[in-house]
C-alpha cells in the first residue's frame, strides 16, 4: 500500500506571472522621479528655458545690441487712443507719441514740433503725416490738476483732427516689442534670451569643471587619505577662504584684455569645483570601507582603477544631485556678479547686467526690471525643483513603492 502523506504536484514554475520586472538602480530611479510632479515641472522649464536662451534670439527681428532711439521706453502693454483708421496714439512717460495698428504693432512715433512747444503751459505739439501734408496733434497738460492720495496729479488731453480725447480707450499688448524696450531703444525679449544664454553658458561651464576636477581632487583625497587627504584639504581651505568677488577683481586686473565673460568664467572654474571635492571626499570615505573595494585591492587592481570603475561609479547619485544644485547657485553668482559691476561688458547682457541697467529707471519703467528678474527666479527654482527630485530618487534608502 503506498504511502498517501507525501502528494506530488506539478511543477508550475514556469506558467507564474512576474508581478514586477527587474529594474536597475537607474531604471528605479527614474521611475521615483516621474512620479515626483514637481520636479518633472522643473524639468520641463528646465527644456524651455535651454530653447528659450539658445534659438530664441536667432527668431527674433533684432539683436541684443540694435538701438532703436525711436521707440525707446515703450513698455509691453500700451495705453492707446483710438483716433480712428486703425490708427492709435500711446504716450510714454517721457512724452513721445507713437503710432499703433489695432493689433499692437509700433510703427512710428510723432516727432514734436520745437516751434510750437510752450513748456510753461505744458503744451507740445506734434507733427502727423508727411512733410507736405501733416497734422497737428496738440498734448495739453495745463487744463487740469487732479487731486490724489499722494498730492495732485497732472491730467493731460490729445487733441487730433478737432477731437478731444480725455483718457486712453483701452490697452493693449506690444506685438512689436512684447517685453518692451529699454533707454536705447533695445528689444528686452531678445537682450532677456541673450542674456539667458550667456548665464546658462557660465553655470554649464563651471559644473563641467566641477565635475572634472572637484570630483577627481576628492576622489584621490578620500582613497588616500592620511597626510595626503590632509594635505589636499588644507588647499581647499586656503581656496575656499578667498572670497569670490576678490578673485574676479584679481582676474580683471591681471588680464586686462579679457572681456568680463572671461573673467567670471576663469573665477567659477577656479573656486567653484572645492564643494564638490568636500562632497566626493566624504563619499570615499564611507565606500573604501566597503568589501567590494578590499576585494578589488585584493586582486590587485590598480588603485585609479578602483576609483574611477568602482568608487566614482558608486557616489554618481550625490555627485548628480550637488551639480543639479550647483547650476542655478552658479546663475545666481553670475546675475550679482554683472549687477555690481564685474561682470561681462557692453554690448553684451547677463541677466545681472540687464538687472543693472534698469535701476535708473526702475520706478517709471518697472517692466526694465521685472522680465531678467523673473527669468532669474525660474531658473532657480526649475534647477531647484529637479534637484530636490533626483535626491529623492537617487537615495537608495528610499527605494520603495
Amino acid at each position: 500500500m503506498a504511502d498517501k502523506r507525501f502528494v506530488f504536484i506539478k511543477d508550475n514554475t514556469e506558467d507564474m506571472e512576474v508581478s514586477r520586472p527587474s529594474l536597475t538602480y537607474w531604471q528605479d530611479a527614474w521611475r521615483r522621479l516621474k512620479k515626483n510632479k514637481l520636479a518633472m515641472v522643473g524639468a520641463f522649464t528646465i527644456i524651455i528655458v535651454l530653447l528659450f536662451g539658445l534659438f530664441g534670439p536667432s527668431m527674433t527681428k533684432y539683436s541684443y545690441s540694435d538701438q532703436l532711439n525711436k521707440f525707446k521706453n515703450l513698455p509691453p502693454r500700451l495705453e492707446i487712443f483710438d483716433v480712428g483708421e486703425n490708427v492709435n496714439f500711446h504716450l510714454s512717460n517721457d512724452y513721445n507719441i507713437f503710432l499703433v495698428t489695432d493689433d499692437g504693432e509700433v510703427y512710428d512715433r510723432l516727432e514734436p514740433d520745437k516751434l510750437q512747444r510752450d513748456m510753461i503751459n505744458k503744451i507740445y505739439v506734434y507733427k502727423y503725416g508727411t512733410e507736405d501734408d501733416f497734422e497737428e496733434v496738440t498734448l495739453d497738460f495745463s487744463y487740469n490738476l487732479l487731486p490724489s492720495k499722494q498730492g495732485f496729479d497732472y491730467d493731460h488731453t490729445i487733441e487730433y483732427n478737432g477731437v478731444v480725447y480725455t483718457q486712453p480707450n483701452d490697452k493693449i499688448f506690444n506685438r512689436t516689442f512684447p517685453f518692451g524696450t529699454d533707454d536705447l531703444g533695445r528689444d528686452i525679449l531678445t537682450r532677456v534670451m541673450y542674456g539667458t544664454r550667456i548665464s546658462l553658458m557660465i553655470a554649464f561651464i563651471a559644473t563641467l569643471v566641477n565635475l572634472m576636477i572637484g570630483v577627481v581632487y576628492g576622489s584621490i583625497s578620500g582613497f588616500e587619505g592620511g597626510k595626503v587627504d590632509e594635505f589636499m584639504m588644507r588647499i581647499v581651505d586656503i581656496i575656499n577662504s578667498v572670497p569670490l568677488i576678490l578673485y574676479v577683481i584679481l582676474l580683471m586686473v591681471t588680464f586686462k584684455d579679457n572681456d568680463g565673460l572671461t573673467n567670471i568664467v576663469i573665477a567659477l572654474s577656479t573656486v567653484y569645483w572645492v564643494s564638490m571635492a568636500r562632497l566626493v571626499r566624504g563619499q570615499m570615505l564611507a565606500l573604501k570601507e566597503q568589501e567590494f573595494v578590499l576585494a578589488a585591492s585584493v586582486i590587485g587592481v590598480p588603485r585609479y582603477k578602483i576609483i574611477f570603475r568602482h568608487l566614482i561609479p558608486n557616489a554618481m547619485g550625490p555627485i548628480i544631485v550637488s551639480m543639479t544644485m550647483m547650476i542655478p547657485s552658479a546663475v545666481f553668482t553670475e546675475a550679482f556678479l554683472s549687477f555690481i559691476g564685474l561682470g561681462v561688458s557692453a554690448p553684451q547682457a547677463s541677466l545681472g547686467t540687464l538687472a543693472n541697467n534698469s535701476l535708473s529707471g526702475l520706478l517709471t519703467y518697472p517692466y526694465q526690471l521685472f522680465f531678467p528678474a523673473l527669468t532669474i527666479a525660474i531658473i532657480i527654482l526649475a534647477f531647484n525643483f529637479l534637484g530636490d527630485g533626483l535626491r529623492d530618487a537617487l537615495d537608495p534608502r528610499l527605494r520603495k513603492g
